[in-house]
């Protein structure tokens, strides 16, 4: 993972726009319990609201992460997340995607993550995303966010089926990873589990600064614990391609206008590194038109 740029300007412009991007039921919120276990860092969990919301707690004896009970092959999962709200450089909230590791596939792994890299009182809040396909990653894009992620809860989405990854904050699509496997561009494939955690990320998350650990511990806050996903463990994982899926129909195959629109406001205005001009000649999908 690369170290943040130095030379990176940050600009702040609201959207104030009503998406509807996408289709959840309103189902009633679910216990942590359900669908998720604590992974690592168990003493650094707290529970609250029965279960409806958790805390990962990180100080300089540990962090903490949580894994989904199942594995997925396609789905739009979200989780609404609350960084730590003191000057935490260095330290890492992340969501994500991961499939596991096996030694006798290759050890090779797939995973589309979020990861807040920058909190401080002094800079905007950097969001960056990365995937992974084939354990060939390198295709980290940051941006600086439009609001201040410590203060409340968003949601963070990614929509993943067999044609496109769409990175949503709130409702705004704010990155588009095509599938190009057919001109050898590698796409997540594997069964993947979801993913929440804080860590310590120093010294490539803070520009080589170190961790201020007297103002630890730094808490991070998660909610919303339904899944909208189809189970790998299916007779057929084929199944989990089907356009029966809500997520896998064809308006979920590309961003409509209103969403293409709101899509280039956030890269206009808010993109601070993107991995196709510092090493585009490393990915074909970098010279896709």
């Amino acid at each position: 993972m690369a170290p943040l740029h130095k030379q990176q300007k940050f600009f702040f412009v609201p959207l104030f726009m009503a998406l509807n991007i996408i289709y959840v039921s309103k189902a009633v919120d679910v216990s942590f319990q359900q669908n998720y276990k604590v992974v690592w860092g168990k003493h650094h969990v707290f529970f609250l609201d029965h279960g409806r919301e958790v805390q990962l707690l990180i100080d300089r004896a540990s962090g903490a992460g949580f894994r989904s009970k199942l594995d997925y092959a396609s789905g739009f999962f979200q989780m609404k997340i609350k960084i730590p709200n003191k000057d935490s450089r260095g330290v890492v909230t992340a969501f994500y995607l991961t499939s596991t590791v096996y030694k006798h596939l290759g050890a090779k792994h797939d995973e589309i993550d979020f990861e807040f890299l920058v909190g401080n009182n002094r800079e905007p809040y950097v969001l960056q995303t990365n995937v992974f396909a084939n354990d060939e990653g390198g295709r980290e894009q940051r941006l600086s966010l439009w609001f201040d992620p410590t203060i409340d809860f968003h949601t963070y989405g990614i929509l993943w089926n067999q044609h496109q990854i769409v990175f949503y904050v709130d409702e705004t699509p704010i990155r588009v990873f095509k599938n190009n496997s057919k001109m050898g561009v590698s796409f997540p494939s594997r069964e993947m589990h979801i993913t929440g955690s804080i860590w310590n990320g120093e010294p490539w998350a803070s520009n080589g600064k170190r961790i201020e650990w007297k103002k630890a511990p730094f808490r991070a806050h998660f909610q919303g614990f339904n899944v909208h996903g189809c189970q790998s463990h299916k007779p057929n994982r084929y199944f989990c391609y089907s356009p029966h899926l809500w997520w896998n129909d064809q308006k979920h195959w590309k961003l409509n206008p209103q969403q293409q629109r709101a899509y280039e406001i956030v890269r206009n205005k808010h993109l601070l590194y993107d991995y196709c001009s510092d090493r585009g000649q490393l990915h074909k999908e970098c010279h896709v038109i």
